[in-house]
């Protein structure tokens, strides 16, 4: 499937900066599930950043802005062509090793009650995987098959009384999802990229999880929408959890990074 996207962000440096770095992790690869037909990043200083690839394998730019003013925004755009692997990426050459995502950090910690029940179980571990996604899902609100396409669709879940309530972020689903995996001492980590046909709570950007398996390689679990990624998913990055895997991140700290479109369509 070929898939336009179009993503504007931008953040404002503290008034009196005398000079500001913003990273960026806004440039996709290519790989078993998708090739990039064209791309491109545009903001001031972009063609004097600084271009290399991270700890866990992402393509980063980092900008200088001498003495900013005001809002910098940022703007993505490109086309992809993304093939439907089932969820499964294999081994990537080049990449760390899967040992390093074992790490717990802050945001991965999960309930016992989550994972607990695979602590002795004798299933396959892509078994587990998936009984693993099933129950975060249970856990955040998404209840049986039928309804969890509703929900995950709608973005939203039935409350008392039948009134109906928001269903927590993606990233909310992803870092449970990756903190019981890890529990279980399988590595796991956070994905950011792109949802095509994104409709009510579910963002267009959008974050899942992947987990290695010894036979398959590594996996993609999108356990917001409770299935494996499809060619409707474009990866962008990959890290411990949601704040290594920042799309765009400015020092000294600013008040906070604001979405200003995202569109994300078939080409």
């Amino acid at each position: 499937m070929r898939i336009a996207i179009r993503h504007q962000l931008s953040v404002t440096p503290p008034a009196g900066t005398a000079n500001a770095v913003l990273q960026l992790l806004l440039t996709p690869q290519g790989g078993p599930t998708q090739s990039i037909e064209s791309w491109s990043v545009e903001m001031a200083g972009i063609g004097n950043a600084g271009r290399f690839i991270d700890a866990y394998g992402n393509i980063a730019h980092l900008v200088n802005q001498s003495r900013p003013e005001g809002e910098l925004v940022v703007t993505v755009k490109g086309v992809i062509e993304t093939t439907d692997r089932h969820g499964v990426l294999g081994r990537i050459g080049g990449e760390p090793v899967p040992a390093l995502y074992r790490r717990v950090t802050p945001l991965t910690k999960a309930p016992v009650a989550l994972y607990g029940k695979y602590r002795n179980a004798k299933e396959t571990r892509l078994d587990i995987l998936h009984g693993l996604m099933a129950r975060v899902g249970e856990a955040l609100g998404v209840d049986a098959p039928g309804q969890s396409q509703m929900q995950a669709d709608g973005g939203q879940s039935q409350g008392q009384g039948g009134v109906a309530k928001p269903l927590p972020p993606a990233s909310d689903y992803a870092h449970s999802f990756v903190g019981g995996a890890r529990a279980l001492d399988i590595p796991a980590r956070y994905v950011t990229g792109y949802l095509m046909g994104a409709e009510g709570g579910v963002a267009a950007f959008h974050a899942w999880a992947e987990a290695f398996d010894d036979g398959l390689g590594w996996i993609g679990f999108d356990p917001r929408l409770q299935i494996c990624p499809t060619d409707r998913h474009v990866r962008l990055a990959a890290g411990l959890d949601g704040l290594s895997t920042q799309p765009l991140r400015l020092v000294p700290a600013e008040d906070g990074v604001r979405e200003l479109e995202v569109s994300v369509a078939a080409a």
